[in-house]
């Protein structure tokens, strides 16, 4: 028999029955997303096929790399445009 680790409670019974209420609470990129339950509190990200997978410490990790790179990227595209423009 499979036990689960989440905790039970009257919130978790309605996503249960109904289905999680997903929000977007970080746009890590474009494409990579971070999602919160506004019942249950779940956490789910997008993994690199696109799919919602948990939020785990390691997947925290990489989305934090991940914006990081991502940020750095576009402030350069923004010095560049504007270099160019002004030539």
């Amino acid at each position: 028999m499979k036990t689960s680790t989440r905790p039970t409670s009257p919130k978790r019974f309605y996503c249960d029955i109904f289905g999680h209420n997903y929000k977007v609470t970080k746009d890590v990129t474009e494409h990579v997303k971070e999602y919160t339950c506004k019942c249950c509190k779940r956490e789910l990200t997008t993994n690199g096929n696109g799919r919602l997978t948990e939020l785990t410490p390691k997947f925290k990790e990489i989305n934090a790399t991940l914006a990081r790179i991502y940020s750095n990227k576009l402030a350069r595209m923004r010095t560049r445009r504007y270099a160019t423009s002004a030539a």
